[in-house]
Protein backbone atom coordinates (compact mmCIF):
# COMPACT_ATOMS: atom_id res chain seq x y z
CA UNK A 1 0.00 0.00 0.00
CA UNK A 2 1.58 3.26 -1.16
CA UNK A 3 1.83 6.43 0.88
CA UNK A 4 -0.24 9.11 -0.84
CA UNK A 5 1.70 12.32 -1.57
CA UNK A 6 -0.80 15.02 -0.63
CA UNK A 7 -0.15 17.91 -3.03
CA UNK A 8 -2.82 20.07 -1.41
CA UNK A 9 -1.18 19.77 2.01
CA UNK A 10 2.32 20.47 0.73
CA UNK A 11 1.10 23.38 -1.39
CA UNK A 12 -0.69 24.90 1.62
CA UNK A 13 2.53 24.72 3.65
CA UNK A 14 4.61 26.37 0.93
CA UNK A 15 1.98 29.05 0.31
CA UNK A 16 2.02 29.87 4.01
CA UNK A 17 5.77 30.43 3.80
CA UNK A 18 5.31 32.58 0.68
CA UNK A 19 2.62 34.68 2.39
CA UNK A 20 4.94 35.28 5.35
CA UNK A 21 7.76 36.42 3.08
CA UNK A 22 5.34 38.62 1.13
CA UNK A 23 4.36 40.31 4.40
CA UNK A 24 8.04 41.08 5.08
CA UNK A 25 8.44 42.56 1.61
CA UNK A 26 5.37 44.73 2.12
CA UNK A 27 7.13 46.30 5.10
CA UNK A 28 9.80 47.44 2.64
CA UNK A 29 7.17 48.88 0.31
CA UNK A 30 7.36 46.08 -2.24
CA UNK A 31 4.33 43.97 -3.14
CA UNK A 32 5.03 41.02 -5.46
CA UNK A 33 3.06 41.53 -8.66
CA UNK A 34 1.98 38.99 -11.28
CA UNK A 35 0.45 39.81 -14.66
CA UNK A 36 -1.38 37.05 -16.53
CA UNK A 37 -2.35 37.43 -20.19
CA UNK A 38 -4.96 35.21 -21.80
CA UNK A 39 -5.93 35.44 -25.46
CA UNK A 40 -9.21 33.93 -26.63
CA UNK A 41 -11.94 31.96 -24.85
CA UNK A 42 -10.42 28.57 -24.10
CA UNK A 43 -12.47 27.33 -21.09
CA UNK A 44 -9.62 25.40 -19.45
CA UNK A 45 -7.29 28.38 -19.76
CA UNK A 46 -9.89 30.64 -18.17
CA UNK A 47 -10.15 28.28 -15.18
CA UNK A 48 -6.36 28.26 -14.78
CA UNK A 49 -6.23 32.05 -14.91
CA UNK A 50 -8.97 32.41 -12.28
CA UNK A 51 -7.10 30.00 -10.02
CA UNK A 52 -3.88 31.97 -10.41
CA UNK A 53 -5.60 35.24 -9.55
CA UNK A 54 -7.20 33.66 -6.46
CA UNK A 55 -3.84 32.22 -5.36
CA UNK A 56 -2.23 35.66 -5.65
CA UNK A 57 -4.91 37.17 -3.43
CA UNK A 58 -4.43 34.43 -0.83
CA UNK A 59 -0.73 35.20 -0.33
CA UNK A 60 -0.97 38.99 -0.60
CA UNK A 61 0.31 39.53 -4.14
CA UNK A 62 -0.80 42.22 -6.54
CA UNK A 63 -2.27 40.60 -9.66
CA UNK A 64 -3.45 41.83 -13.03
CA UNK A 65 -5.33 39.75 -15.60
CA UNK A 66 -5.51 40.83 -19.24
CA UNK A 67 -8.23 39.01 -21.17
CA UNK A 68 -7.68 39.72 -24.86
CA UNK A 69 -9.99 38.79 -27.74
CA UNK A 70 -9.20 35.89 -30.05
CA UNK A 71 -8.47 38.33 -32.89
CA UNK A 72 -5.64 40.08 -31.02
CA UNK A 73 -2.68 40.61 -33.36
CA UNK A 74 0.91 39.68 -32.60
CA UNK A 75 1.90 43.35 -32.57
CA UNK A 76 -0.84 44.14 -30.03
CA UNK A 77 0.21 41.30 -27.77
CA UNK A 78 3.91 42.22 -28.01
CA UNK A 79 3.05 45.83 -27.16
CA UNK A 80 1.32 44.69 -23.97
CA UNK A 81 4.22 42.43 -23.04
CA UNK A 82 6.63 45.32 -23.61
CA UNK A 83 4.60 47.61 -21.36
CA UNK A 84 4.54 45.01 -18.58
CA UNK A 85 8.29 44.48 -18.97
CA UNK A 86 8.71 48.14 -18.01
CA UNK A 87 6.11 48.20 -15.23
CA UNK A 88 7.86 48.28 -11.84
CA UNK A 89 4.73 46.95 -10.09
CA UNK A 90 4.94 43.71 -12.09
CA UNK A 91 7.58 41.15 -11.12
CA UNK A 92 6.21 38.22 -13.09
CA UNK A 93 4.62 37.95 -16.53
CA UNK A 94 2.76 34.85 -17.68
CA UNK A 95 1.20 34.38 -21.09
CA UNK A 96 -1.34 31.57 -20.83
CA UNK A 97 -0.71 28.83 -23.39
CA UNK A 98 -1.88 27.64 -25.82
CA UNK A 99 -2.26 30.84 -27.82
CA UNK A 100 -4.54 31.06 -30.87
CA UNK A 101 -2.92 29.59 -33.98
CA UNK A 102 -2.16 32.92 -35.62
CA UNK A 103 0.13 33.87 -32.71
CA UNK A 104 3.63 32.41 -32.41
CA UNK A 105 4.29 31.12 -28.88
CA UNK A 106 8.07 31.25 -29.34
CA UNK A 107 8.10 34.89 -30.44
CA UNK A 108 5.86 36.01 -27.58
CA UNK A 109 7.86 34.13 -24.94
CA UNK A 110 11.16 35.44 -26.32
CA UNK A 111 9.90 39.00 -25.81
CA UNK A 112 9.17 38.56 -22.09
CA UNK A 113 11.94 40.02 -19.92
CA UNK A 114 13.83 36.91 -18.66
CA UNK A 115 13.86 38.47 -15.19
CA UNK A 116 10.06 38.45 -15.23
CA UNK A 117 9.61 35.12 -17.02
CA UNK A 118 8.07 33.25 -14.08
CA UNK A 119 7.11 30.29 -16.28
CA UNK A 120 10.85 29.86 -17.05
CA UNK A 121 10.13 29.30 -20.73
CA UNK A 122 12.41 32.04 -22.13
CA UNK A 123 15.50 30.59 -23.92
CA UNK A 124 17.76 32.42 -21.46
CA UNK A 125 16.08 30.73 -18.49
CA UNK A 126 16.03 27.36 -20.26
CA UNK A 127 19.79 27.66 -20.76
CA UNK A 128 20.33 28.56 -17.11
CA UNK A 129 18.38 25.48 -16.04
CA UNK A 130 20.59 23.34 -18.29
CA UNK A 131 23.79 24.48 -16.56
CA UNK A 132 22.22 24.50 -13.09
CA UNK A 133 22.62 28.24 -12.45
CA UNK A 134 19.00 29.32 -12.65
CA UNK A 135 16.79 32.12 -11.36
CA UNK A 136 13.45 30.40 -12.00
CA UNK A 137 12.33 26.82 -12.57
CA UNK A 138 9.35 25.67 -14.65
CA UNK A 139 6.49 25.43 -12.22
CA UNK A 140 5.41 21.81 -12.56
CA UNK A 141 8.89 20.20 -12.45
CA UNK A 142 9.82 22.50 -9.56
CA UNK A 143 6.68 21.39 -7.73
CA UNK A 144 7.61 17.75 -8.22
CA UNK A 145 11.03 18.35 -6.67
CA UNK A 146 9.47 20.08 -3.65
CA UNK A 147 7.10 17.14 -3.18
CA UNK A 148 9.99 14.66 -3.25
CA UNK A 149 11.89 16.76 -0.71
CA UNK A 150 8.89 17.06 1.60
CA UNK A 151 8.52 13.27 1.57
CA UNK A 152 12.21 12.71 2.32
CA UNK A 153 12.87 11.18 -1.11
CA UNK A 154 16.40 11.91 -2.35
CA UNK A 155 16.97 11.21 -6.08
CA UNK A 156 20.75 10.89 -5.57
CA UNK A 157 21.98 7.59 -6.93
CA UNK A 158 18.48 6.42 -7.87
CA UNK A 159 17.19 5.29 -11.26
CA UNK A 160 14.86 8.09 -12.36
CA UNK A 161 12.66 7.61 -15.42
CA UNK A 162 10.70 10.47 -16.99
CA UNK A 163 7.99 9.48 -19.47
CA UNK A 164 7.46 12.49 -21.74
CA UNK A 165 9.85 14.98 -23.33
CA UNK A 166 7.90 18.23 -23.54
CA UNK A 167 9.67 21.54 -23.06
CA UNK A 168 7.24 22.37 -20.25
CA UNK A 169 7.58 19.24 -18.10
CA UNK A 170 9.59 16.30 -19.43
CA UNK A 171 12.89 17.93 -20.41
CA UNK A 172 13.21 20.29 -17.43
CA UNK A 173 12.09 17.51 -15.06
CA UNK A 174 14.92 15.34 -16.34
CA UNK A 175 17.41 18.16 -15.78
CA UNK A 176 16.24 18.81 -12.22
CA UNK A 177 16.52 15.12 -11.33
CA UNK A 178 19.97 15.09 -12.90
CA UNK A 179 20.98 18.17 -10.86
CA UNK A 180 19.81 16.20 -7.81
CA UNK A 181 22.27 13.43 -8.78
CA UNK A 182 19.69 11.01 -10.09
CA UNK A 183 20.52 8.67 -12.98
CA UNK A 184 17.95 9.81 -15.52
CA UNK A 185 16.31 8.14 -18.52
CA UNK A 186 13.82 10.05 -20.68
CA UNK A 187 11.18 8.00 -22.53
CA UNK A 188 8.96 9.14 -25.38
CA UNK A 189 6.83 7.90 -28.27
CA UNK A 190 9.83 6.32 -30.03
CA UNK A 191 11.10 4.45 -26.96
CA UNK A 192 11.23 0.69 -27.56
CA UNK A 193 10.13 -1.74 -24.86
CA UNK A 194 8.85 1.10 -22.68
CA UNK A 195 7.70 -1.19 -19.88
CA UNK A 196 11.21 -2.63 -19.54
CA UNK A 197 12.51 0.90 -18.95
CA UNK A 198 9.79 2.03 -16.55
CA UNK A 199 10.23 -1.13 -14.46
CA UNK A 200 13.80 -0.02 -13.71
CA UNK A 201 12.64 3.22 -12.11
CA UNK A 202 13.09 3.97 -8.45
CA UNK A 203 11.41 7.30 -9.22
CA UNK A 204 8.96 7.36 -12.12
CA UNK A 205 7.58 10.70 -13.38
CA UNK A 206 4.85 10.42 -16.01
CA UNK A 207 3.83 13.38 -18.18
CA UNK A 208 2.49 12.25 -21.55
CA UNK A 209 -1.19 13.21 -21.55
CA UNK A 210 -2.59 9.69 -22.03
CA UNK A 211 -5.19 8.61 -19.51
CA UNK A 212 -4.25 5.62 -17.31
CA UNK A 213 -1.36 4.75 -19.63
CA UNK A 214 1.08 3.45 -17.01
CA UNK A 215 -0.27 0.24 -15.46
CA UNK A 216 0.83 -1.87 -12.52
CA UNK A 217 2.83 -4.31 -14.64
CA UNK A 218 5.01 -1.39 -15.82
CA UNK A 219 6.12 -0.39 -12.31
CA UNK A 220 8.53 -2.16 -9.99
CA UNK A 221 7.71 -2.83 -6.37
CA UNK A 222 8.54 0.09 -4.10
CA UNK A 223 8.81 2.71 -6.83
CA UNK A 224 7.94 6.36 -6.21
CA UNK A 225 5.35 7.30 -8.85
CA UNK A 226 4.66 10.94 -9.75
CA UNK A 227 1.68 11.44 -12.06
CA UNK A 228 1.75 14.81 -13.83
CA UNK A 229 -1.12 13.95 -16.17
CA UNK A 230 -4.55 15.52 -16.06
CA UNK A 231 -7.11 13.89 -18.34
CA UNK A 232 -10.88 13.72 -18.38
CA UNK A 233 -12.60 10.37 -18.82
CA UNK A 234 -15.77 10.00 -20.92
CA UNK A 235 -17.78 10.04 -17.67
CA UNK A 236 -16.32 13.47 -16.84
CA UNK A 237 -14.06 12.31 -14.01
CA UNK A 238 -10.43 13.45 -13.89
CA UNK A 239 -7.65 10.92 -14.13
CA UNK A 240 -3.91 11.03 -14.58
CA UNK A 241 -1.48 9.27 -16.90
CA UNK A 242 -1.10 6.50 -14.31
CA UNK A 243 -3.71 3.81 -13.69
CA UNK A 244 -3.91 4.52 -9.97
CA UNK A 245 -5.86 1.36 -9.07
CA UNK A 246 -3.24 -1.04 -10.42
CA UNK A 247 -0.11 0.99 -9.63
CA UNK A 248 -0.89 2.14 -6.07
CA UNK A 249 -0.54 -1.34 -4.48
CA UNK A 250 3.00 -1.67 -5.90
CA UNK A 251 4.33 1.83 -5.25
CA UNK A 252 5.95 3.13 -2.06
CA UNK A 253 4.74 6.68 -2.74
CA UNK A 254 2.24 7.91 -5.33
CA UNK A 255 0.53 11.16 -6.26
CA UNK A 256 -3.24 11.18 -6.78
CA UNK A 257 -5.10 12.96 -9.57
CA UNK A 258 -6.56 15.38 -8.72
CA UNK A 259 -4.85 16.66 -5.57
CA UNK A 260 -1.29 15.66 -6.35
CA UNK A 261 1.03 17.64 -8.60
CA UNK A 262 -1.67 20.10 -9.72
CA UNK A 263 -1.80 22.27 -6.57
CA UNK A 264 2.00 22.58 -6.63
CA UNK A 265 2.14 24.12 -10.10
CA UNK A 266 0.46 27.41 -9.19
CA UNK A 267 2.30 27.39 -5.86
CA UNK A 268 5.64 27.38 -7.65
CA UNK A 269 4.41 30.18 -9.91
CA UNK A 270 3.89 32.20 -6.74
CA UNK A 271 7.37 31.18 -5.57
CA UNK A 272 8.93 32.39 -8.82
CA UNK A 273 7.09 35.71 -8.59
CA UNK A 274 8.26 36.11 -5.00
CA UNK A 275 11.84 35.35 -6.07
CA UNK A 276 11.62 38.08 -8.71
CA UNK A 277 10.27 40.60 -6.21
CA UNK A 278 12.97 39.70 -3.68
CA UNK A 279 15.61 40.37 -6.31
CA UNK A 280 14.24 43.89 -6.67
CA UNK A 281 14.31 44.24 -2.88
CA UNK A 282 17.87 42.94 -2.69
CA UNK A 283 16.78 40.01 -0.54
CA UNK A 284 18.40 36.56 -1.07
CA UNK A 285 16.01 33.96 -2.51
CA UNK A 286 14.68 31.26 -0.16
CA UNK A 287 16.64 28.01 -0.39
Amino acid sequence: MAQIIDGKKIAAKVRGEIAAECAELLKKGIQPGLAVIIVGDDPASKVYVRNKKKACEEVGFHSEVYELPEATTEDELLALVGRLNNDDRIHGILVQLPLPRHLNDDIIIANIDPKKDVDAFHPVNVGKIMIGNYDFLPCTPAGVMVMLKECGIDPAGKECVVVGRSNIVGKPQAMLLLHANGTVTVCHSKTKNLADVTRRADILVVAIGKADFITGDMVKDGAVVIDVGMNRRPDGKLTGDVDFASVEPKASFITPVPGGVGPMTITMLLQNTLTSAKRVAGTPPRA
